[in-house]
């Protein structure tokens, strides 16, 4: 064990020296390896709460305010407090914060073409296989990959009426109905008071692996919906925080109890709902795709 320790420490010393990254300022700027990463998530997942994003980098809280007071005097971000909860604070890039991530993203991708352009080609692919392998094995070891949660945007909207018809119809069985069923309340989303209603997107390295909505049932009843999470983040606690911020804001947005539309071969689903609070309290019988099921009515007071 101490002879790969040590193998691992020298590779550790070597890579970065490598990359530049004990310089004062990463890729020629005055902006230290942190701050980058900070300009390259808000870059990548647009505006995010504070929280968000000291969560996805693990920063603490006092050194992530440092970093954010810095590039926010540099007019590089803006911070301002969120639309969803008047608690919590978002930041996001400024036109000069989104010029210089794309002046970073240019430097990085120069310095790695460099890189690769002195092996042969043989030597590139086994390269990038290495570090894929590295990658993947310490993933493995660790926590598991960061997630972020963002409010809606274009696009979203579409995948999540496409995923649920996927996910169902291959695990479940459910055909086009149950997928037209998500279309309808995708689409009178839109139409509920915008301070009644909240939607959460859960990404993972920039890509979309869940979801869940919060709309008005009544004006003293809030219903959670489309709850989903791929198969490829289950297992991360990312549906239970779905679950949480659809609570936290009902809550905060004035109602008094909540409610959600489940059915009992949702056996992941159902547990969580039981973990977060919510008890069974009716039951009806039911049909999808030719599958005779349980329907069924999930509530909690808030």
């Amino acid at each position: 064990m101490p002879d790969r320790v040590a193998a691992v420490r020298a590779f550790s010393r070597f890579y970065t020296e490598l990359i530049g990254v004990l310089q004062a300022g990463l890729h020629e700027t005055p902006y230290s390896l942190t701050e980058c990463r900070v300009i390259f998530e808000l870059g990548r997942y647009g505006q995010m709460e504070v929280g968000e994003v000291r969560r996805l980098l693990d920063l603490d809280a006092g050194y992530l305010s440092r970093i954010l007071n810095r590039l926010e005097s540099d007019g590089l971000v803006r911070r301002e407090r969120s639309a969803v909860d008047a608690r919590r604070q978002t930041v996001v890039l400024t036109d000069d914060g989104r010029s210089t991530c794309a002046m970073l993203e240019e430097r990085a991708d120069s310095q790695v073409r460099d890189l690769l352009a002195g092996l042969a080609e043989e030597d590139q692919e086994r390269l990038v296989s290495a570090m894929t392998l590295i990658r993947g094995l310490l993933q493995k070891s660790s926590k598991g990959a960061a997630y972020v949660l963002r409010p809606p945007r274009a696009g979203d909207l579409g995948w999540v009426v496409h995923r649920h018809g996927v996910l169902y119809s291959r695990e479940y069985g459910w055909g086009p109905g149950f997928e037209a069923e998500v279309a309808r309340v995708a689409a009178a989303y839109l139409d509920h008071d915008s301070a009644r209603k909240a939607g959460w997107i859960a990404e993972v390295d920039g890509k979309r692996v869940g979801c869940v909505f919060c709309v008005p049932r009544d004006p003293e009843t809030a219903q959670l919906r489309l709850l989903l999470v791929e198969p490829s983040a289950r297992g991360m606690g990312i549906g239970r925080r779905l679950v949480e911020e659809c609570l936290r804001f009902a809550a905060d947005a004035g109602y008094r109890r909540i409610m959600l539309w489940t059915r009992d071969d949702l056996v992941s689903a159902r547990r969580i709902y039981k973990e977060a609070g919510f008890t069974l309290s009716e039951q009806h019988e039911g049909e999808e795709s030719g599958h005779e099921l349980t329907e069924e009515i999930w509530t909690r007071d808030l």
